[in-house]
């Protein structure tokens, strides 16, 4: 160790250890196996370069991404650290080189991309190279249960034996224990060393913010650029990145676009400029991540869900890498769900499909038995609707089954397809069918367990530290959730009122199982337009429309309903169920409210100011908006509001009158309630209660 802390200020430039790096180099050095779990940002990469560097041999890095191979070796040999690396955009006399450089013992650490194992030429060019490690980055690919499975990762199992065993390590950032115990597996490691340094990030504030509509992620993404500057925007999809691209340029606001639909060389521009600090946005998929090596990024924003946990934690986990405060937030919209099932179902193609493919394949085949049409040509000519992903899902586990083979066609951007064995028919596929339908189970489990930390009211870093198997003995205090002051109080007899309404109106939209047990039929999105007396024609012809809750809240407006069912479901007065779609459902509690039964205790809504929105209601106009307006007048309705709403315990003024409706007060000036009700917003209650008191103001000001 003496000898790990003299390279490590030679080399490194480090007088000490981070924790628990010595314990790790020391593990490596004493010849164990090692299983190293730790946080991105947490120098990893140290703890198998440093003992590369000590021990005997040449250390062999498996790495999943090219730019992440050539900036590792570039920063090793700037070091003066011998480095090389093998992939698939080298020449083959480059390949040769590195291969040269190893067997003389002139390189200490080689890099080389998953698939080189695929050859067993590849496996056998390295007999007589003296091997002193096998380390394995970004190792949860070699796991199915992982969230970013890589089938090329399951032969480095059958490469450990055929190399003789030498010392193993593997790395990862994100790892549940079913998938640290499945890398242990399929790595063959014997009694190895695991080390679980801490999932928590101190210095990142967590922070999920639910929208219901495209316009609030724009306001709300727009926010965070202004507020942290640098960072990186996540989309799920190319189409998205393009879109959210083409707002910020309309504002002129400087960014790069990453994604795998792009030229290899504009990808590569791209990343340099943001990692070298010309760009201080990037909008990319999950593709631009590894090898992002720069330590002040001060925001990951999600603009859709991701798949898992595991890859929100891991792309979230890119800032704040010099350890200084950062931010993280998902905009999660529960619609978005429906883009991560498509990439599931691409995954995940099931027995039937993957026959057709081949079925399909074998029926297109040439006198050489090869085939040179792409994924989306073979889609359409499948029965129903098929997932292009899920083609290329299905030839890859054919390929792995030894029926086909891929390979390049000189001058051509398509790759052909070759038929091994043409002889065998689509039933006569040998496919672990199980295998398959559980990992589809655990991806879609895997989304769902996104949208359930979404809906948690816990501190959002100790859920995520649960999720992996973590002891929590304290909250973050940093999170939205640590941070939220919920200004939970007992409601007055109109307050509990109007939510007795709203609860009416999910129990009306449910089944009743006893008395108070409700079975949920519809979702948010639904019971809130009928609730708000919506004419949308899917309502109507379900005869939601004959509802006696059909309008009840009408003359409050969506953004007023839409922040109390908010603050309904925080008091626990209705939930969400996951199922094929999400329903709601109202709790015992929320029963017992509704009955009169309990006292109900809630922060009641504030307007929406996210800017999409007028407190008033949706799509209201604004006074401003109004024509022949007496500002005189309106300002007199302003404070007679004013003085309502202070005699109502301070109750939002908007509960009273919102401002569009105070405009149309002002511009009308009715003289009787029959005239006022015409106004969009007054509704019978309010004529009866609330709108005397301004009739009576606007007759003394027309009087004047």
């Amino acid at each position: 160790m003496e000898k790990a802390r003299e390279a490590l200020k030679r080399h490194f430039g480090h007088e000490e250890f981070r924790n628990p790096q010595q314990e790790i180099v020391h593990a490596i050095l004493s010849g164990q196996n090692t299983l190293v779990i730790m946080p991105t940002g947490g120098g990893k990469s140290l703890c198998y370069q440093l003992p590369a560097l000590l021990l005997e041999g040449v250390t062999l890095v498996v790495s999943p991404l090219i730019a992440l191979m050539k900036d590792q070796v570039d920063t090793l040999r700037a070091r003066g650290i011998p480095a090389g690396m093998i992939n698939s955009s080298q020449s083959w006399q480059e390949q040769r080189m590195t291969l040269d450089g190893m067997r003389s013992g002139a390189l200490k650490l080689v890099y080389i991309s998953p698939e080189r194992f695929r050859a067993e030429s590849f496996v056998r060019s390295l007999e007589g190279t003296r091997i002193a490690m096998l380390a394995i980055d970004e190792a949860h690919c070699i796991s199915q249960w992982g969230h970013d499975f890589r089938p090329d990762y399951m032969r480095l199992g059958e490469a450990v034996e055929i190399l003789d065993r030498p010392l193993c390590t593997a790395f990862t950032a994100t790892a549940t224990p079913e998938v640290r115990e499945d890398i242990v597996k399929n790595l063959r490691l014997r009694d190895p060393k695991v080390f679980v340094s801490g999932f928590s990030r101190p210095n990142l504030s967590f922070s999920i913010r639910i929208v219901e509509r495209k316009l609030q992620k724009e306001v709300r993404m727009r926010k965070i650029i202004e507020e942290h500057k640098t960072g990186i925007i996540y989309c799920a999809t190319r189409k998205s990145v393009d879109s959210v691209s083409a707002g910020l340029t309309d504002d002129n606001i400087p960014h790069v676009i990453y994604h795998a639909g792009m030229p290899q060389a504009m990808r590569e521009a791209a990343q340099d400029a943001f990692v070298n600090g010309y760009a201080s946005v990037a909008v990319a998929t999950s593709a631009f991540g590894m090898g992002i090596d720069r330590s002040d990024i001060r925001f990951v924003c999600h603009y859709e869900m991701p798949g898992s946990i595991e890859a929100f934690y891991q792309e979230a986990g890119r800032a704040g890498r010099d350890g200084k405060p950062a931010f993280c937030e998902m905009l999660f919209m529960h619609a978005d769900k429906r883009i991560q099932e498509f990439f599931i179902e691409g995954a995940n193609p099931d027995v039937s499909t993957i026959r057709q493919v081949y079925g399909f394949i074998r029926s297109r085949i040439n006198s050489d038995n090869e085939m040179f049409l792409p994924a989306d040509e073979i889609a359409d000519g499948l029965p129903g609707k098929t997932n292009p992903m899920a083609v290329n899902t299905s030839i890859g586990h054919l390929r792995r089954r030894g029926y086909l083979e891929r390979f390049d066609v000189t001058g051509e951007r398509i790759r052909g397809t070759r038929v091994l064995q043409p002889e065998i028919t689509c039933s006569e596929l040998e496919l672990a069918s199980s295998t398959l339908a559980e990992k589809k189970r655990r991806d879609h489990d895997k989304l769902k367990k996104v949208i359930q930390m979404a809906y948690a009211r816990e501190c959002r870093q100790s859920w995520i530290l649960k999720y992996f198997g973590e002891p929590v003995t304290e909250n973050c205090l940093r999170c939205d959730e640590c941070n939220n002051e919920y200004n939970t109080r007992t409601l007055n007899a109109e307050e509990t009122a109007i939510v007795q309404k709203a609860l009416s109106g999910v129990a009306r939209m449910s089944q009743r199982v006893n008395r108070y047990d409700w079975a949920p039929r519809f979702g948010k999105v639904k019971i809130i337009s009928c609730l708000l007396g919506s004419k949308e024609s899917k309502l109507i012809n379900l005869g939601l429309d004959k509802l006696s809750t059909y309008g009840l809240l009408k003359e409050y407006g969506k953004p007023f309903t839409n922040q109390l069912f908010k603050s309904l479901e925080d008091a626990r007065l209705i939930e969400t169920v996951e199922g094929e779609f999400p329903l709601l459902r109202l709790t015992e509690s929320g029963s017992k409210v509704m009955f009169g039964n309990a006292i109900v205790a809630l922060e009641w809504p504030e307007p929406d100011n996210d800017g999409t929105t007028d407190s008033g209601g949706s799509g209201s106009r604004t006074q401003n908006e109004i024509p022949d307006i007496n500002q005189d007048l309106y300002r007199q309705l302003v404070s007679l509001r004013d003085q309502i709403r202070r005699q109502r315990g301070n109750v939002p003024a908007y509960t009273i009158f919102p401002n569009n409706v105070l405009a149309q007060l002002a511009h009308l000036k009715p003289a009787s309630s029959k005239q006022a009700m015409e106004i969009k917003g007054i509704g019978p209650v309010k004529a009866q209660s609330i709108l005397p008191d301004f009739l009576d103001a606007i007759r003394k000001f027309e009087g004047n």
